[in-house]
């Protein structure tokens, strides 16, 4: 079975040549190019990815990637885009992006990142990886649910991304600025005291195990320590 891509895009030109050279690639592409019109067909054909533009007339691609999120959490969604600032990346991921390619584009980096999201989606949904072990806790990071032996700690939206961050880069330092823009979209002074605050609330979640440790790395931002 052919994998289903709901593609948005208002050039019709360029779409006509994407969804041309995807379906040559074996996808079944179904293409909008009205954003009003974008979560009926959503609804109707159920796409195993959704590509979308973010400037489209009357409903630009944000909008429908949030109305897609509070559908479905787990559905890949990349976001095509002549906008260069760093603000709309951020935004984009923050609404629930999965990549984030800026016009003009190549043909084959379209198809190697539409790839790339369905690998990452197939591993996700694996019951084997459900969770990540965190020395004694299991993460279950799409029920924000921490879990120690029989003892379940429920996370926040915000304090599960956090430890989501914290562990992806847990060979590394991960600055304040940037979980700052993944997490709020800025760095203004009264989220970085939110950052502050949930922060020490995940030390608290993590003090059963001695061997865990959210190290903060003056000046810079912090550094998860797995014994």
């Amino acid at each position: 079975m052919s994998i289903k891509i709901l593609y948005v895009e208002d050039e019709l030109f360029l779409g006509k040549i994407v969804k041309e050279s995807l379906q040559g690639r074996g996808f079944e592409v179904i293409m909008e190019c009205d954003g009003a019109k974008v979560m009926e067909l959503y609804k109707q054909i159920k796409p195993a990815v959704c590509i979308l533009d973010v400037m489209l007339p009357n409903k630009d691609g944000f909008e429908i990637a949030e109305e897609i999120r509070a559908l479905n959490p787990e559905v890949p969604i990349l976001f095509l885009t002549a906008k260069t600032q760093t603000a709309d990346l951020v935004k984009g991921f923050t609404l629930g992006g999965n990549d984030y390619i800026r016009k003009p584009f190549s043909l084959e980096e379209l198809i190697v990142r539409i790839d790339n999201v369905l690998r990452k989606t197939d591993r996700s949904s694996s019951p084997a990886v459900d969770y990540v072990r965190i020395g004694r806790f299991r993460f279950y990071t799409n029920r924000q649910l921490l879990t120690n032996g029989s003892e379940e700690k429920k996370l926040s939206y915000r304090e599960s991304e956090l430890l989501k961050l914290l562990y992806e880069n847990r060979d590394g330092i991960i600055d304040r600025k940037s979980i700052l823009n993944l997490l709020w979209g800025n760095d203004s002074f009264f989220n970085s005291r939110n950052l502050d605050v949930y922060i020490t609330r995940l030390r608290v979640c993590l003090k059963e195990d001695e061997n865990l440790e959210i190290l903060t790395i003056k000046g810079v931002g912090y550094r998860f320590v797995l014994g």
